[in-house]
């Protein structure tokens, strides 16, 4: 299992709508991201930042995200999301949620 944590910024208009959509995730949207061996995944807002995390529990995250960006019901999900965020001012050349280093863990 790899943790993942990730940062992006929510146009501070959209917060409201965001957390109304996330308070009722479409059943599909779920089913994709647990077909995508992501488990125990949260976003938490702070100010106009959404910081993601999440464990992959799968073998290969890259063949996965290619699933996930390839499903019909996480792209129309995406395509109402993704104008509602923008990349971080620190995030690398086409990446929309910046990964972020992990540096402590304790069970």
């Amino acid at each position: 299992m790899t943790r993942y944590g990730q940062l992006i910024a929510i146009r501070p208009e959209h917060i409201q709508s965001y957390k109304q959509y996330h308070a009722a995730v479409w059943p599909g949207v779920l089913a994709t991201i647990r077909d995508c061996n992501i488990r125990n995944y949260s976003i938490f807002l702070r100010d106009n930042l959404l910081f993601a995390y999440f464990e992959y529990h799968g073998a290969d995250f890259a063949a996965d995200m290619a699933k996930m960006a390839a499903d019909p019901v996480t792209q129309e999900w995406w395509r109402i999301m993704n104008p509602m965020q923008q990349p971080i001012a620190t995030a690398r050349e086409g990446e929309w949620w910046a990964r972020m280093e992990e540096v402590f863990h304790t069970d």
